[in-house]
C-alpha cells in the first residue's frame, strides 16, 4: 500500500496555482510556497516510485523515486537539487530540464538522475 499523502491535491493545486499566478519577482507565502514545492514532490514519487533517485528541494522537502537500485546509508548515487521556483518551474512546464541543467539551476548527478522524461507533471 502506498503511504498516505499528508498535502490534500485540492491543496497543492491550489498552492501550485498560486505560485504561478503571483507577479514576477513577488513568491507567494512561504507556506503557500512550502506546499506547492511539497505536494509536486509527493506527486513526482507517487507517479515514479522507487528509491533510486533522491530528489532535494531544500528547505521545503525531499523524496526518492525511480525504479532501481536503493542506497540505504549516506549519499545516494542519483542526486537532483535545486531551489523552489526553479522546481516549480520544472514541474509545471514553466522551464526545461535541458535549459535548468545548462544554467545551473538543477545540480544532478548520477546516470539515474535524468528527471527530463518525467516532468512537467501535468
Amino acid at each position: 500500500m502506498p503511504p498516505r499523502r499528508r498535502i490534500d491535491p485540492a491543496d497543492g493545486l491550489a498552492a501550485v496555482t498560486a505560485w504561478r499566478t503571483a507577479p514576477d519577482g513577488s513568491p507567494p507565502p512561504r507556506p503557500v510556497l512550502a506546499t506547492a514545492v511539497r505536494w509536486t514532490l509527493a506527486e513526482l514519487a507517487d507517479r515514479y516510485p522507487g528509491g533510486a533517485c533522491e530528489v532535494r528541494v531544500p528547505p521545503f522537502g525531499v523524496v526518492q523515486c525511480i525504479p532501481g537500485p536503493r542506497h540505504t546509508r549516506g549519499t545516494p548515487p542519483n542526486v537532483v537539487e535545486t531551489d523552489a521556483d526553479t522546481w516549480l518551474a520544472l514541474a509545471t512546464g514553466r522551464t526545461s530540464w535541458s535549459d535548468a541543467v545548462a544554467t545551473g539551476r538543477v545540480s544532478a548527478s548520477g546516470e539515474r538522475a535524468d528527471l527530463s522524461g518525467l516532468l512537467p507533471l501535468e
